[in-house]
């Protein structure tokens, strides 16, 4: 069931025709729901979107606002993995080749100094860890149709991934108020979506932490070096072939996609 399920998702990927959920066809939990995500992320190392392969850049952190836990009816977020495929420069193109439903929403990156193995670790062993933080844009994207997920379908699905942009000036954490840190994201020229850091699980920060903690007890770590989404800082927008989006972060600065080919 878990190789035929991961199958489904990467024929999704690559035809770019989206499947049903896999939860109206097989019988999932949150554990075979990250068996099939890491089955696809295997395959993505060895041949990314274009043909080459892939590696590991950091994770993502998702389910972060309240309003998504309800609409799926769980109170805890989930995680995917970040690939070097996936990720666009700072005022780049996100290919739309590779797109199937793309939304896109502001949030806060973290990249890490130190390796975080949970579980156990408290607010300050993640704070000491954290090298330096970045505004992002996440791309997400869902291989379901009419994105009809349940969590257990987002969890196979890569948490949702798609792409991601980072900011190209680094701050680092002291002097900086995360949790209360305004947001703004703007589709050509329009503001579309605000909100701040308290969206984010009360505290981006606290993303992070259950991250740590909660891939600690699968035998799992952050690595040094990683870079970390840490959820979404307000609602997402969807986007189409020739958009243009920024997002501004108060204290942080901004990043810029374009979505084309």
């Amino acid at each position: 069931m878990i190789v035929n399920a991961a199958e489904v998702l990467r024929e999704a990927q690559a035809s770019r025709q989206p499947c049903a959920p896999l939860s109206s066809v097989y019988t999932l939990d949150a554990s075979s729901a990250y068996a099939i995500q890491q089955l696809n992320v295997e395959a993505r190392l060895a041949e990314g979107l274009d043909g080459a392969p892939a590696h590991v850049v950091g994770r993502k952190v998702g389910l972060t606002s309240e309003a998504i836990q309800s609409w799926l009816k769980v109170d805890q977020p989930d995680f995917g993995t970040l690939l070097s495929d996936m990720w666009v420069p700072d005022g780049g193109v996100a290919p739309m080749r590779h797109l199937l439903q793309p939304r896109a929403e502001a949030e806060i990156a973290f990249v890490m100094n130190r390796r975080l193995a949970g579980p156990g670790l408290r607010i300050t062993d993640v704070m000491a860890a954290v090298e330096y933080v970045l505004p992002a844009i996440e791309i997400i994207d869902s291989r379901i149709k009419d994105w009809q997920i349940t969590f257990e379908d987002t969890v196979a699905d890569n948490a949702s991934s798609g792409m991601f942009v980072l900011g190209t000036t680094p701050m680092v954490l002291p002097g900086l108020d995360l949790r209360l840190c305004g947001m703004s994201l703007w589709k050509n020229g329009v503001l579309v979506s605000t909100g701040a850091g308290v969206a984010c699980l009360g505290h981006p920060l606290h993303a992070l932490l259950w991250l740590a903690n909660t891939l600690g007890a699968m035998g799992s770590a952050i690595d040094e070096g990683d870079i970390v989404l840490s959820g979404a800082l307000g609602p997402v927008t969807p986007v189409v072939a020739g958009d243009a989006l920024t997002a501004r972060v108060n204290g942080l600065g901004s990043c810029s996609v374009r979505f084309g080919d």
